[in-house]
């Protein structure tokens, strides 16, 4: 254990640690125990200080660990293995590259940091350190590939149901791959799969979840929240991993044991898109109307203005009143 987890030991037990106390027991001077509070406040944790009393921890940053993500967890194989890295390129293509090398379902893949983040059709995903959850999660699913964009649907119905296990937030999703709150964005997905032999050899589902974001760029701020501006307080992000990787274990095994059609009710229930006025393009013609069924397969089904039914398979889809 480094000096500085020693140090950290003393304060997590809570009240005031006497320097002294921390010094004869570390067998480093006063004044080394003082360089090493100052980098500790450097790096985020308040720690106050008082003569004749010593050092006592107010709060410290949400730093995410291995360790206390597998603490909270109660899954059978999803986060079993969960690896936690400071910083990559982007969690898909490290999961990615590990399934490539024959790792097996359930894998998660947690980074503080996102260099090159990815959202759908291409764009960047804005991916600050220390603030956000992004997560990918590998799968071996035994189904067609036409049925893997229903992973989609699923980690979104898993994802409602753990952030509103946490508080009251009525998170909604937003048909096919965002998560809402009123009307701004709080949560990204996006499922790739790998095709070998026309079989899906894996698949990979990505969640970037705004957790404790005091503040979004000008371009996206009217249109982005996070848990924390919904609630006006901080989030553990390793509670959050935690309850999503059991909420998309059950959802996940419900839908391979089902199919989409198992899930249908329950999606219905939290999508947002279900009663508004939509708006799309499908093979360069325009398409808008009222968004008034989800079908058998995920797919949205949309009541044109003149009253005739079009099916929605994937796309760009702009609903009414959201962002």
């Amino acid at each position: 254990m480094s000096t500085v987890d020693s140090i950290l030991e003393f304060l997590h037990r809570g009240g005031y640690i006497s320097g002294q106390e921390i010094s004869d027991s570390l067998g480093i001077s006063r004044n080394g125990i003082s360089k090493h509070i100052k980098a500790l406040r450097s790096q985020g944790y308040e720690i106050d200080s008082a003569t004749n009393r010593g050092y006592k921890l107010i709060s410290e940053p949400d730093r995410l660990s291995a360790q206390e993500i597998n603490e909270r967890l109660t899954t059978l194989f999803i986060g079993r293995p969960t690896v936690v890295l400071d910083s990559v390129d982007s969690t898909n293509e490290e999961i990615k590259r590990r399934a490539r090398q024959g790792e097996k379902q359930g894998l998660t893949v947690v980074s503080d940091e996102q260099l090159a983040g990815k959202g759908r059709l291409g764009r960047v995903w804005k991916s600050p350190k220390g603030t956000s959850v992004y997560v990918s999660i590998l799968l071996r699913p035994d189904l067609p590939p036409s049925q893997v964009p229903c992973i989609t649907l699923a980690a979104g119905l898993a994802l409602c149901n753990a952030i509103n296990g946490i508080a009251d937030f009525g998170a909604k999703i937003k048909w096919p791959n965002d998560i809402i709150i009123g009307r701004k964005k709080l949560c990204g997905i996006l499922t790739e799969m790998t095709i070998e032999d026309n079989a899906v050899s894996f698949a990979v589902v990505g969640m970037g979840i705004n957790v404790n974001n005091r503040s979004f760029p000008d371009e996206i701020k009217e249109k982005a929240t996070s848990l924390f501006l919904e609630k006006d307080r901080s989030f553990s992000r390793s509670e959050i991993i935690a309850r999503l990787a059991q909420s998309f274990e059950d959802v996940y095994n419900e839908f391979i044991m089902g199919g989409f059609e198992a899930l249908k009710d329950e999606y219905k229930t939290l999508c947002a898109t279900i009663g508004r006025h939509v708006g799309t393009q499908r093979g360069g013609e325009e398409i808008s109307g009222t968004a008034i069924d989800i079908a058998p397969d995920g797919g949205l089904i949309i009541e044109t203005d003149s009253g005739e039914k079009k099916y929605i398979s994937t796309g760009e889809v702009a609903v009414q009143g959201i962002y």
